[in-house]
């Protein structure tokens, strides 16, 4: 489905890049289906609030405060990342891609684009995420995992420019980075070292 433009000039800049990607990506098996399914995960960061809600739970279960806090600040940071990409965008109030050779494969909340919430609230949770779950490998793979395929469904599906995408994770990033650090602060109850301190 293309979206409406009386527009029908050759796609230039981040359009014709778009256009680029949606031709070498679209047609292949199966990529579209998974694009429409992360971007319905992602709306309004509701998937990664619940894997940060289920992940806090399983850690209460277990007696594990350090981790339950550490998901907790997950959730809170793909929250609060997400917000900040939808104030960020009532700032900017870049439209979305509208040229007739992007096709456009998902609805979307509103009309503009700049950051991708996805991008943002996904790249914030993922970092935050694989921190919660303690492991050093996790806090890079996790990352690594998740935050390309949902900047790349944007893209595939016709809903952002790739300069949205990509101030979308920095914002991300930039989230999860103060959450981290706020979490470090000396007012906090607990923090990495102190489980380190315990297990001496």
């Amino acid at each position: 489905m293309s979206s409406e433009s009386t527009d029908q000039t050759p796609a230039t800049g981040e359009a014709a890049v778009l256009v680029a990607i949606q031709g070498t990506l679209a047609d292949r098996p199966g990529v579209l289906p998974a694009a429409r399914g992360l971007s319905h995960f992602g709306e309004h960061s509701l998937g990664w609030l619940a894997l940060a809600g289920a992940g806090a739970y399983a850690a209460h279960r277990r007696g594990d405060d350090l981790a339950r806090r550490r998901y907790l600040e997950a959730g809170a940071g793909a929250f609060v990342a997400h917000a900040a990409s939808v104030v960020i965008k009532r700032v900017v109030r870049r439209k979305r891609p509208n040229h007739p050779d992007i096709a456009v494969g998902v609805g979307t909340p509103s009309k503009l684009s700049f950051p991708s919430s996805h991008a943002t609230s996904t790249t914030a949770a993922a970092i935050l995420l694989g921190r919660a779950t303690g492991k050093p490998a996790a806090q890079i793979l996790l990352p690594a995992a998740i935050v390309p395929p949902m900047l790349a469904s944007r893209l595939v599906l016709g809903v952002h420019y790739p300069s949205d995408v990509a101030a979308g994770a920095l914002v991300g990033a930039l989230t999860a980075a103060a959450v981290i650090a706020g979490s470090k602060n000396p007012g906090s109850k607990k923090t990495d070292t102190d489980r380190s301190d315990l297990s001496k």
